[in-house]
């Protein structure tokens, strides 16, 4: 891996930012960017931060990141949530690492799995999922995970069975493994 020293470039932010708003901005080796297959037309970039360091890779399509996982050996599934017949979002999610990312087809935000948000955490990946099954403490739980056939509760293998169909929306999932 090749490294270099840099420096960050501070500024004074524009338009309505507050007083007191920066930009920061970091200039990147030529060379480096071509590498990426970056240019004038292709310029949109992933950033990662881990609270120690920041990644930055070439944007990615989802079904460029189900291939990458895929290649990698990786339990990945993909995810269509739909309100009725329309689908709104596909969500494609790495079980090994743990990954997700998601593309919007509608917009109309508040029928998508995470709005505007096309990277989710695996936190809030569990959390929508969770959402769209029954809840965890519930009254006559175990009955109702014997009638699925289940002997805990587990909402990837509820979601399953139900397609996270719930009496109130018209909305549901159908899952793929990869």
């Amino acid at each position: 891996m090749e490294m270099r020293r840099g420096n960050l470039i501070i500024g004074t932010a524009g338009g309505t930012a507050g007083s007191n708003a920066k930009t920061c901005k970091v200039s990147l080796p030529s060379t480096w960017v071509k590498a990426m297959g970056l240019d004038a037309r292709e310029k949109a970039l992933e950033l990662a931060f881990d609270g120690a360091q920041i990644v930055i890779r070439k944007a990615e399509s989802l079904r460029e990141f189900a291939a990458r996982c895929k290649g990698r050996g990786h339990d990945v599934r993909l995810l269509r949530y739909y309100n009725g017949e329309t689908l709104c979002t596909t969500l494609c999610a790495d079980f090994t690492d743990r990954a997700v990312r998601a593309e919007n087809h509608t917009d109309r935000l508040v029928k998508t799995a995470f709005g505007k948000h096309v990277f989710p955490t695996w936190e809030e990946f569990w959390a929508f999922l969770e959402e769209r099954c029954v809840p965890r403490d519930r009254a006559g739980l175990r009955e109702y995970l014997e009638a699925l056939g289940l002997d805990e509760y587990n909402p990837l293998e509820i979601l399953q069975k139900t397609a996270g169909h719930m009496a109130e929306d018209d909305q549901w999932l159908e899952l793929e493994v990869l």
